[in-house]
């Protein structure tokens, strides 16, 4: 996991030395919007307008935050609408590539053999991590945005016009329910695996595994009363919680010391986990050689001999039973 500083590529690992061995992930960097008109964004962002054909995504199979955009692409009919390049499933020490092994998707817009070389023709001069996804447009030549939980929003609602706009997975009446869900989800579980598995220091690691576990012992009480997350009805907050769950005994429990229990343990995250990998598409977007392979042979500091582990065997494809909560 390199960087750019000042449009030059460092192959640089995160230095937790100044946080007294605690893993701070870095704020992106681009956050332009689409909107259905070229409005400004939710929060009066500067904003492109939604079209079709003019968009483009880079993703990798193995990210959670990239996975996010190809389940809402997939859901809300937009495959043929965004195009999209998937990276090699290994980083080294030119970070993310692109391959001709068996799931990438070549680089069909820019041509690029490296992930940095997008991020440079954006900005000449760019500084800080290079990340997926990152969501291109093809007319002005430059990144819209490499925030996943920005992109999704965009991917829900801003190309209605030319995918599914019968599905809303952040309706107005429950945003700020939304909101707080992924506020806790996210310090304490998408990135709470992370602070776990690139701690250096005992404390460091030992913190935010308690708040881990402590959270998804609520999330588990809070999925057997309800169906999903803000009630009877799916929305993004199941789906960013999904791309952590989905990972989590294949590689977070081991390759991240998060190992106080498995999602397996837990019934109802379990089968909540199952109804949305059955979620008709979701599947698909499912690689586990991607994200078994990414994690225990990327992190060589974490596994130096990048040996990937043949376990653990899921049954993925057996009855959720989440139809005993009710449903919208």
């Amino acid at each position: 996991m390199g960087l750019l500083i000042d449009g030059e590529w460092h192959d640089q690992w995160y230095d937790t030395a100044k946080s007294g061995g605690s893993f701070q992930r870095t704020t992106t960097s681009f956050r332009r919007w689409v909107t259905a008109d070229g409005r400004p964004g939710p929060d009066g962002q500067d904003a492109v307008p939604a079209q079709a054909g003019r968009y483009h995504l880079y993703v990798s199979l193995a990210c959670p935050w990239a996975h996010r955009t190809l389940i809402f692409r997939k859901l809300k009919k937009l495959e043929d609408v965004i195009s999209v390049s998937v990276v090699d499933w290994f980083m080294g020490k030119n970070g993310w590539e692109f391959s001709d092994r068996p799931g990438t998707v070549p680089d069909s817009v820019n041509g690029a053999s490296r992930l940095y070389e997008i991020y440079l023709k954006a900005d000449p001069h760019y500084s800080g991590r290079v990340t997926v996804p990152v969501l291109w447009d093809k007319q002005e030549g430059t990144i819209v945005s490499n925030e996943s939980a920005e992109i999704i929003r965009m991917l829900n609602s801003s190309f209605d016009a030319f995918g599914d706009d019968t599905l809303d997975f952040c309706p107005p009446e429950l945003r700020a329910e939304i909101d707080a869900i992924n506020g806790t989800v996210y310090e304490a579980v998408n990135n709470g695996v992370y602070k776990c598995g690139f701690a250096t220091t005992q404390d460091a690691y030992e913190k935010p595994f308690h708040i881990l576990f402590a959270t998804l012992d609520e999330l588990e009480a809070r999925l057997s009363r309800q169906r999903y997350l803000a009630g009877s009805r799916i929305t993004e907050a199941d789906w960013r919680l999904f791309t952590t769950l989905i990972r989590f005994d294949a590689v977070y429990h081991g390759h991240f010391k998060c190992n106080l229990r498995r999602i397996a343990d837990y019934p109802n995250l379990f089968s909540a986990m199952l109804e949305l990998y059955q979620w008709p598409g979701v599947r698909e977007t499912v690689n586990f050689h991607h994200i078994k392979h990414h994690y225990y042979e990327s992190h060589d500091t974490i596994n130096p001999t990048r040996i990937v582990p043949l376990g653990p065997r899921q049954d993925l494809d057996r009855p959720h039973g989440r139809e005993r909560l009710k449903a919208a």
